[in-house]
């Protein structure tokens, strides 16, 4: 009996033991700037997790390290752990609010956060103890900016500028907030047709006005077209009405008087974000003629770097059944919104696209076979206030007339629109 004790006591000693002598193994003894500096390099590798756990480590035995303990926030924000990180700036900020750097990083972390109020906050509080800071300026701005408040914004970035003139990023900044307080456009598109045989060159004009507001944006236009002979007109208006973050709708109504337009035009669509880049709609269109069509569309858009790709397919029922037609788009961003390569390639035909009628009693004409292919390039100048464009087409369509035959359709457009205040 007696054995069986001792036997067990040796046990729970041995246990006991070795729980003492696995925490004085992971206590930390080595050299911190060392550790710190493997930290860093295990976190610009993408192996963050490796480096919060020597971060703490090392703060196990060196709490007040200010610099260690401002970077371990900064890759909880770099994680997206931004209640983490910000606990974690306040605790460093009201030992010691001396460090510039901390307060950048803090700044940063309410920025990534989606809280401009807050990152303005405290831009305005390190700004008391770095008065003038280019860098804190900067951040100001930014947090200004996402406060929709673009005037404010300039205003602080012109103050880095008058300080330092040759500024790069803050002249990027400088020019980006002047295209945003450009809420009014104007513009001009041409476009012809140049047809392999059967039609003339059909022509195609359009002058535009848009003007950006808190709800959106609306855009009248005219469109002037020569087709078959003929001359016509069409007034339509185009919105962009914001819903919430993340959903907006497209809002279009177009009226005309002659046969080269639909006498009535309307449609909707809404858009969703979605998450990893992607967006989704789903919308339609009316054309009402003689007769009414009804087209049924949506697309799938992925922003994937300063890469863009769409599909928009449409579905248009008709008494022979229901045509359908597809177009795929790819677009290779520079600078911004307004510099980009595009290509698109589609098979099938849309009358929202293409529209032939000869006189008023015609009917749409929905079920033609096409393939086209259309090649865009868009750039900006005059510190991107002119935005310009030009665009090449082909398309191999079935005769009107004489399906079961094909002809080539060459198409060309320019296009120019000048943004002002």
């Amino acid at each position: 009996m007696i054995s069986k004790i001792n036997i067990k006591l040796t046990l729970a000693f041995l246990f006991f033991t070795s729980i003492i002598v696995r925490g004085q193994q992971n206590k930390y003894h080595g050299n911190p700037d060392t550790s710190f500096q493997t930290a860093r390099n295990l976190a610009f590798n993408q192996q963050r997790k490796q480096a919060q756990d020597t971060l703490l480590n090392i703060l196990s035995k060196y709490p007040n390290y200010h610099e260690i303990n401002t970077f371990l926030a900064t890759t909880y924000s770099w994680d997206s752990d931004y209640k983490k990180a910000r606990k974690l700036f306040a605790s460093i900020l009201e030992k010691d609010s001396s460090s510039k750097d901390t307060w950048i990083a803090a700044i940063k972390n309410e920025l990534w956060a989606d809280l401009p109020y807050a990152a303005l906050d405290m831009t305005n509080n390190a700004l008391k103890l770095f008065p003038n800071d280019s860098e804190l300026l900067y951040l100001k701005a930014s947090a200004q900016e996402n406060t929709n408040d673009p005037l404010e914004a300039l205003a602080t970035i012109e103050t880095v500028l008058d300080k330092n003139p040759e500024d790069q990023k803050a002249k990027d900044f400088k020019m980006s907030l002047d295209k945003l307080l450009r809420k009014n456009s104007i513009g001009i598109n041409a476009a012809v047709d140049l047809y392999s045989s059967v039609f003339d060159p059909m022509q195609y004009y359009s002058l535009k006005y848009s003007r950006q507001t808190k709800y959106g944006s609306i855009t009248p236009k005219l469109n002037i077209n020569r087709r078959f002979g003929e001359n016509g007109a069409q007034f339509e208006v185009d919105l962009y009405p914001k819903i919430r973050k993340g959903l907006y709708a497209y809002v279009n109504v177009g009226i005309a008087n002659s046969f080269l337009f639909p006498d009535l035009k309307y449609g909707a669509e809404l858009y969703q974000s979605l998450p990893k880049s992607f967006e989704i709609s789903l919308g339609f269109r009316t054309l009402k003629y003689s007769s009414t069509t009804n087209i049924f569309t949506g697309s799938l858009g992925w922003y994937t770097g300063n890469s863009y790709w769409s599909f928009r397919p449409y579905f248009t029922p008709g008494d022979t059944g229901t045509s359908k037609s597809g177009t795929l788009t790819y677009r290779k961003y520079r600078s911004d919104a307004d510099n980009y390569l595009g290509i698109s390639v589609g098979m099938g035909f849309s009358p929202e696209i293409n529209q032939f009628q000869f006189n008023p009693n015609d009917a749409a004409i929905v079920n033609l076979e096409s393939q086209k292919l259309n090649v865009g390039y868009y750039f900006t100048t005059t510190k991107k206030q002119n935005a310009w464009g030009a665009q090449f087409g082909v398309a191999h369509q079935q005769i009107i007339f004489d399906q079961g035959n094909f002809f080539w359709i060459y198409s060309l457009a320019l296009s120019w629109e000048l943004k002002f205040k």
